[in-house]
């Protein structure tokens, strides 16, 4: 009892000293109370972000979205990168790196061409390609649309074009069916690349027809030698990229080959880099053939093969070819929008319900 002497008081004044304690446990308690429910208030009001160009994860079904959550994760921890591993421009266009592209190329009045080939029924996307990019193409820039075709007249000439704008029709031999489209439109390219397309433009931009511009495509897309990504693959494991592994085929890729997989639904440069793109991927695709070879992806498994060997100098974002599939990347703005890759996408009804 010596160690407490209070406990020797007399009663009143153990009463008060006990009081005192309880009321120091309320407060206390209360404190603690006012704390926590402050902790969890915030936490339910902020959420912890989600990263957002993979938040499309959630659409895919439940045993994809576990591997996609986990060889995402590590992207999803940090910003969208704006250079690749080589020091290129990763474009993301709202960015202020993009503002200082556009500013760089704004001013000095460049012609660009944008190519697209049509055959058979695709003749039915022209419109809406061509209207699309009146809009938000290089706006302010003179750019010439070249459209190869095996049916000019299928084309629609009345389409209205802005100042500084012009649209050229180049005849091509008919290609019945995909195979032997896939086999000649690296060919088709050079030939149209040489003449002439050379001699009128200092950019060249080719682009599948069964796309549609959404928002605007600026001046930060120009480069030596541009490729987009490919919506479905950024942020996957090397491992997930869909490369040609045949090791009779010339688009082979080696294991560890390979930083980015490329679609080739839009991609461009300098005409110079385009014809030596054009013109190396046609040999392949011709050396291949004359031994009844033919890479697992088409002509993309070829330019793919062909990138690896001399990286774009400019890479664009998957805002620059996008469309709407459970795999595919969300991204900030959706600026080109695949329509033919979105129909695949769709069950047989609503493929119907969007006349794919």
């Amino acid at each position: 009892m010596a160690l407490f002497p209070f406990c020797k008081t007399y009663a009143g004044a153990v009463r008060v000293t006990r009081i005192q304690l309880v009321l120091y446990c309320f407060i206390l308690i209360l404190i603690i109370y006012i704390l926590h429910g402050r902790k969890a208030s915030v936490s339910v009001r902020s959420p912890r972000p989600k990263h957002p160009y993979f938040h499309s994860v959630e659409t895919t079904t439940e045993s994809n979205r576990v591997d996609l959550l986990d060889v995402r994760a590590a992207a999803a921890a940090s910003q969208a990168p704006l250079e690749t591993p080589w020091g290129a421009p990763l474009v993301w266009g709202d960015t202020l790196n993009s503002a200082w592209r556009k500013a760089e190329f704004a001013q000095q009045g460049i012609r660009i061409g944008l190519l697209a080939l049509v055959v058979g029924t695709y003749a039915r996307f022209v419109r809406t390609f061509l209207t699309s990019a009146e809009t938000f193409f290089l706006p302010g820039q003179m750019v010439t649309y070249y459209i190869l075709t095996d049916n000019p007249h299928s084309v629609d000439p009345s389409i209205q074009l802005g100042a500084d704008r012009q649209l050229k029709l180049v005849p091509i031999a008919e290609l019945p069916g995909w195979e032997r489209l896939a086999y000649r439109r690296m060919v088709l390219l050079a030939d149209a690349i040489r003449d002439p397309i050379s001699s009128e433009v200092e950019y060249i931009f080719c682009a599948d027809i069964d796309q549609e511009f959404l928002a605007t495509v600026g001046e930060e897309i120009l480069g030596d030698l541009v490729a987009t990504l490919h919506p479905e693959l950024y942020g996957m494991p090397r491992t997930a990229f869909p490369y040609e592994v045949e090791e009779v085929s010339s688009a082979c890729v080696e294991e560890d080959e390979g930083d980015y997989y490329y679609t080739s639904e839009f991609y461009g440069g300098l005409v110079t880099e385009m014809y030596s793109l054009a013109r190396a991927c046609s040999v392949l695709i011709q050396r291949d053939q004359a031994n009844g070879v033919m890479a697992r992806g088409l002509e993309e498994s070829y330019l793919n093969r062909y990138l690896i060997n001399h990286r774009p100098t400019c890479v664009l974002s998957p805002e620059y070819n996008w469309f709407n599939s459970g795999l595919a990347v969300d991204v900030p703005v959706m600026r080109l929008v695949s329509l033919g890759r979105q129909c695949e996408a769709l069950d047989m009804q609503k493929r119907e319900q969007h006349k794919c």
